[in-house]
């Protein structure tokens, strides 16, 4: 996570250079991905860091302790098993009330982060603390959207190519990224406003 933080505020630093907007920066990943991303929005929040414009944590790995569709899963790619050892790999010996948010997302407390788009299926691990770290994001007042995709395995967006539901998620995930950068906007704390335009949002026909 510290690597994703020096990653992040490499960018804030050369935002000139490398011909991007300090006041829209968006994070995102997939899997473990996800929860990096997660963890790297409550860091700098916590420590004023990089001002974050929105997240994008796709079926994110962010509860070390068995959920609901964690604890008995026997998906493909990624299951129980796997998630154990990908935990407890990762923790490294840590456990209970050890763990830290940044280490595990579903550890926090106060959700006032930036706004959240992801989709996430049912049949894998990470579908029920999806839900959850959504759910928890709209009751602190913050705008998250989840879309659910029924019955398919951890990461099918990057394995099954070739199916419509892919497809039709890859279309929606686009959809829902162009809206975010037409609607969000996090200015960075003694900085002027950046005049590098990433996209021009009406050519690319976003919706209000």
């Amino acid at each position: 996570m510290i690597d994703c933080h020096n990653a992040l505020s490499y960018l804030k630093e050369h935002v000139k250079e490398l011909g991007v907007r300090d006041d829209q920066i968006i994070v995102g990943g997939e899997s473990a991905g996800g929860m990096l991303t997660a963890a790297l929005c409550m860091y700098e929040k916590d420590r004023g860091g990089v001002k974050i414009a929105c997240q994008m944590p796709l079926y994110p790995m962010i509860d070390n302790d068995d959920t609901e569709t964690s604890h008995d899963n026997h998906s493909l790619v990624w299951n129980t098993k796997r998630n154990h050892v990908g935990w407890t790999k990762y923790l490294s010996g840590i456990s209970g009330q050890e763990v830290p948010c940044y280490a595990a997302p579903a550890r926090r407390q106060d959700y006032t982060l930036p706004p959240a788009c992801t989709f996430v299926n049912t049949a894998e691990p990470s579908y029920a603390e999806t839900l959850t770290y959504i759910d928890n994001l709209r009751k602190a007042g913050v705008e998250a959207s989840v879309d659910v995709y029924p019955k398919l395995f951890h990461a099918f967006d990057m394995l099954l190519p070739f199916l419509k539901v892919r497809k039709h998620a890859a279309a929606q995930f686009e959809k829902l990224f162009k809206y975010a950068i037409k609607r969000y906007f996090a200015p960075q704390e003694g900085s002027a406003e950046s005049n590098v335009r990433i996209c021009d949002c009406d050519r690319h026909g976003q919706k209000d």
